[in-house]
């Protein structure tokens, strides 16, 4: 389990992380979202031992980083995928990796078949593109077959079949017992990924709790329903307190659920084409909840947020 406890981080006058506490647990993938500038990189930077906290502490199953012994047998961590010398070769930057933790040579092998990067082990990484980097860097993280594993930004750069593939290893990873900790901006993967998820602002804690239970209480659920009688069931519905919107060739009514609409149609004599339950998205969710959070807003952030609230 990762625990963080009153974790604060200043930059001269910047205050990057405030009082923020938090855990992840074991058995489960959990996401770590927020705007740009929220504090995500410096708070797993700190997790790391990479940053000191200017007060709080984050612990490793009850340990600080720095007391870890052969810490990547403990931790393993992707923060940044191109860092690794240019002129060393996979496999070479994963042996080196190795021998500084006692780990056995015959890892690097096993972790580089399991990124699918065994046929360029033996090319530079200065030549690899961003998804092959990405590889490289989750193969080092699994080197010292880790109890914890932070991913930051795991996907970048990744196609299709690579972002597939990192859900289904990091689910495979939680099934384990694991504690997977993963930041990214892709919401619509992390809604597939993260069963769990730690929200930040600004340097604080915003929300942490269940995937579904944050969608539910930012985005309202509604009903979409087709009928070739729509009229008289805007009325029906109307005159039983749903509130009912137009959609395209359709409308959206919240207020009800489908059962409930079902049997105000059908006491009616009213035809139903389609009765389907809407459920809010994650991003609609966290642009909701992030919005007063983030640092910088354009013209279109708000154009979006403005679209957001008017789907709901």
């Amino acid at each position: 389990m990762i625990e963080a406890a009153g974790l604060t981080k200043r930059y001269g006058k910047t205050l990057a992380v405030n009082d923020l506490s938090f855990s992840v647990a074991a058995g489960e993938v959990t996401g770590f979202l927020g705007p740009n500038g929220a504090g995500k990189s410096t708070t797993m930077r700190m997790i790391l031992g990479l940053d000191n906290p200017t007060s709080g502490q984050v612990r490793i199953g009850g340990k600080l980083y720095r007391d870890l012994k052969d810490p990547l047998r403990t931790v393993g961590a992707l923060l940044d995928a191109k860092w690794v010398h240019p002129n060393r070769s996979a496999r070479a930057h994963l042996r080196w990796m190795a021998k500084s933790n006692k780990i056995a040579e015959s890892r690097v092998d096993e972790v580089l078949e399991i990124v699918g990067l065994t046929s360029v082990a033996g090319k530079r990484a200065g030549g690899f593109s961003l998804g092959m980097s990405q590889r490289l860097g989750i193969a080092a993280a699994l080197l010292g077959d880790p109890e914890v594993l932070l991913f930051d930004e795991p996907v970048n750069g990744l196609d299709p079949e690579g972002i597939l593939w990192i859900r289904k290893f990091m689910h495979r990873l939680a099934d384990e017992g694991r504690t997977v900790f993963v930041s990214s901006h892709l919401l619509s993967e992390m809604a597939l990924t993260a069963s769990h998820l730690v929200v930040i602002g600004k340097g604080k804690l915003i929300s942490q709790s269940s995937t579904e239970d944050f969608v539910a209480r930012a985005a309202e659920n509604t009903v979409k329903v087709r009928s070739p009688q729509l009229p008289a069931l805007r009325t029906a519905l109307t005159q039983a307190s749903a509130q009912v919107t137009d959609a395209d060739r359709a409308i959206v009514v919240s207020g009800l659920d489908s059962d409930k609409i079902g049997e105000i149609a059908a006491a009616n004599q009213i035809v139903l084409h389609e009765l389907s339950p809407q459920t809010g998205s994650l991003e609609q969710a966290f642009m909701q909840i992030t919005g007063d959070s983030v640092e910088y807003h354009t013209g279109l952030e708000a154009e979006a947020a403005e679209v957001v609230t008017a789907a709901q």
